[in-house]
């Protein structure tokens, strides 16, 4: 069993780390994968073994909470920032009062006697007015942090506190060791808490705005549907609709499931799912989409599927697993989040007695950086010790590393969502980029799917009037080619003649007596059996991949009807496009080799694999890979499934089958060529986005941390910086966004 839960209360990678491993001992669960970013878990766990209630009690054992709904909606996004921002300011107000007292004491001597009212009185105010901050606006950081020690899985809150009581302690101190100004050290708690608490609302922000498209696509459905019980319209919450029941769509409103008209014609507003803006028309018997808009028009549908079944829970399914997923360039970063708070607290140590023990060495050091950057000398004795070692502290962020991945996989997810593209993991987001070939399915994919009337060959009569008796004789038949016939004629609004005596003849073709004449519509091997001269037909190359009706009476052939399976209106252009990235593109089709060579140069496709049977694509994949290629398949078939899996990265024309879509890495909800090069560059945007984040949270962890170990960073400013680099990773994945 698979169950998504919401977390509150982590606030760095080392809690989602041990989240993950606290729930991943549990016996039973076979995988955990938890999203900092989104403030979730993905759990799957087998049910005879271990329940929910002991995987939520794992959780809350290390001092979380675990939400009574998933996906935060926007109300509650916008309620948490509000108390984020409400801490944030409370704290601001005790620290610029705390700034006000600490001013003189930076300033000669000269200005305001460099005191406010005594150097002890302004330390004892400061180390009061830092005390109602860490008590109050910062009492969760506390919290959280004596909560993980408890659970013995150290979070970043633990080097918070421990740097901001550190910083404290050193007023009460400095009674007993004379050479501390306890002034310099009395107001670096509240400030620190400050700077803290501005980080943690200001990437409380950018987060909410990274996971807005999942938000969005979870408001998209409809909240209640109005049910037709006993003739009567009964409202009822949408949660409670079961398949087969009857539900009635006004004009304004929302599909709430998906169904099929039973009754009524209306046009609807299917942009979620086709990306199309223009309205669509359907009548009974047509199939409907939950949260599409009813434009105009009253209808009922009989609902065909309900709840985690419906096509848009399949889709905020596929987004938020993509965005639990972990791109294998992750697994470094995952290594150094799950001992760094650790990690961290043991350098403090070192630091803090490197400083003692060894002050001359690690002075020069701190003298030598300083010839570099321009940074301010450490203090000396104790004092540069606790300076050091609180610095230390409070710059290291794991927080960066955890969120450098899930933000922008969560931004790159959400902007494919938008464009009707589902990707449906991290590891193929990172894979797409190393993309060389490409295979195309036939069928579906370059060519729409269904067979239609591309030209007609009058030979005798005109053309209307061929068509009508080609209508006529057809209009027995359920054939696709025959099909294709009476939709031309349809849209032309051709009537058909009354016929007689029908027959149809397997494998050659149909006759029957119009206006009392016989006439036969076949093949052409049909018309040579019975004697009827064929007639010399121009060999166009355009016409090549088209099958051919003969329309005869008894004495002669009066027209061919050409009918194919026709080429989408953008495949050359998109064809033209990625073959100018460098991508070798192939076209692989069940039709004779004349046939696919047709096809594929009408789309400007040069490689062609035809009498490529279903049981053999999938080997015609691992054939490519095996050359070394790194193979892209794109199909929409039953008979594609094997072939998506066995490629590289499978993609899946969202049009086709279920079993096609699920077999996929990537699904492109409206079947639309023109998405493959921006699934393409989506990819590649994104995993360029978590490549800069990760390489800004390892450089800035690199460089800061010795910065403040050899103390020429004051705590102040590196917790400044710890702020800075968590608001920075989120704010450059939301960057992505311009790219698209």
């Amino acid at each position: 069993m698979q169950v998504q839960i919401g977390i509150d209360g982590m606030h760095c990678a080392s809690c989602s780390a041990n989240v993950e491993k606290s729930v991943s001992a549990l016996p039973g669960v076979t995988s955990a994968h938890v999203n900092l970013a989104l403030e979730e878990a993905m759990v799957e766990f087998d049910e005879r073994k271990v329940d929910q209630d002991k995987i939520f009690k794992s959780i809350t054992a290390l001092g979380f909470k675990v939400r009574d709904t998933l996906h935060l909606g926007e109300d509650e996004q916008i309620a948490k920032m509000h108390i984020a921002r409400k801490r944030m300011t409370l704290s601001w107000i005790i620290t610029a009062i705390v700034m006000v007292l600490m001013i003189p004491h930076m300033l000669p001597h000269t200005v305001f006697g460099g005191r406010i009212f005594s150097h002890q009185i302004d330390a004892w105010l400061m180390f009061t007015l830092s005390l109602v901050a860490m008590v109050f606006p910062a009492r969760e950081v506390y919290s959280s942090a004596w909560k993980s020690l408890l659970a013995r899985a150290a979070n970043m809150e633990v080097l918070i506190a421990m740097g901001t009581i550190a910083s404290i302690l050193v007023t009460p101190l400095s009674l007993v060791v004379k050479d501390i100004a306890a002034h310099e050290f009395a107001g670096i708690a509240a400030m620190i808490i400050s700077f803290y608490l501005t980080g943690r609302y200001l990437e409380s922000k950018a987060r909410g705005k990274a996971s807005e498209a999942l938000r969005k696509l979870v408001s998209l459905g409809a909240k209640t549907a109005l049910l037709l019980v006993d003739g009567a319209e009964v409202e009822t919450p949408i949660h409670k609709i079961k398949s087969g029941d009857i539900f009635i769509v006004k004009p304004g409103t929302k599909v709430p499931t998906d169904g099929v008209i039973v009754s009524g014609t209306s046009s609807l507003d299917e942009s979620i799912a086709t990306g199309e803006s223009l309205p669509v028309t359907r009548s009974e018997g047509d199939a409907v989409l939950g949260a599409t808009i009813n434009l105009e028009g009253y209808f009922q549908a009989k609902a065909t599927k309900v709840g985690s079944e419906t096509f848009l829970a399949q889709v905020i399914k596929m987004v938020s697993e993509a965005q639990h997923s972990k791109v294998p360039i992750q697994l470094l970063a995952d290594k150094v989040t799950a001992i760094f708070v650790p990690v961290i607290i043991v350098l403090a140590f070192v630091v803090f007695f490197s400083w003692l023990i060894f002050p001359g060495f690690m002075a020069a050091v701190a003298a030598f950086i300083t010839t570099f950057i321009p940074l301010s000398l450490p203090a000396k004795g104790l004092a540069a010790a606790l300076m050091a070692t609180i610095a230390t502290l409070v710059i290291a962020c794991p927080c960066a590393l955890g969120l450098a991945t899930p933000t922008a996989l969560m931004v790159g997810s959400g902007i494919g969502a938008t464009n009707g593209i589902l990707i449906r993991s991290g590891e193929a987001l990172q894979r797409m980029k190393d993309v060389d070939t490409i295979l195309f399915d036939k069928t579906g994919t370059l060519t729409h799917g269904k067979p239609k009337l591309i030209k007609i060959q009058s030979l005798k009569g005109d053309e209307a009037e061929n068509l009508s008796l080609a209508h006529s004789l057809e209009s027995h038949s359920e054939h696709p080619l025959a099909l294709a016939i009476k939709n031309a004629a349809e849209t032309r609004f051709i009537q058909t003649l009354p016929t007689q005596e029908f027959l149809a003849s397997a494998g050659r073709g149909i006759s029957a007596i119009i206006d009392g004449k016989k006439y036969l519509m076949g093949s052409l091997n049909w018309m040579t059996e019975l004697g009827l001269r064929t007639p010399e037909l121009p060999a166009g190359q355009d016409l090549a991949y088209a099958g051919k009706i003969y329309l005869a009476d008894e004495a002669e052939i009066l027209a061919v009807f050409y009918v194919a399976d026709t080429i989408k209106e953008e495949a050359a252009e998109i064809v033209q496009t990625l073959s100018k990235q460098g991508l070798r593109l192939i076209m692989m089709s069940g039709d004779n080799q004349e046939t696919a060579q047709a096809i594929a140069k009408s789309c400007g496709i040069d490689n062609v694999m035809a009498n490529v049977l279903p049981a053999d694509k999938a080997q015609k994949v691992k054939d490519l890979q095996g050359q070394g290629r790194v193979v892209a398949m794109i199909g929409d078939g039953i008979n594609d499934a094997p072939a998506l899996k066995q490629a590289d990265i499978g993609i899946a024309m969202g049009l086709g089958t279920d079993i096609a879509i699920e077999a996929a890495d990537i699904t492109l909800l409206r079947g639309d060529l023109r998405l493959i090069p921006l699934a393409l560059r989506l990819s590649k945007q994104t995993f360029a986005k978590i490549r800069q984040n990760l390489f800004w949270a390892f450089f800035y962890n690199l460089v800061a941390i010795p910065l403040a170990a050899f103390g020429v960073l004051h705590p102040v400013i590196a917790e400044m910086a710890m702020a800075l680099s968590s608001v920075t990773v989120v704010t450059n994945a939301n960057l992505l966004r311009r790219k698209f």
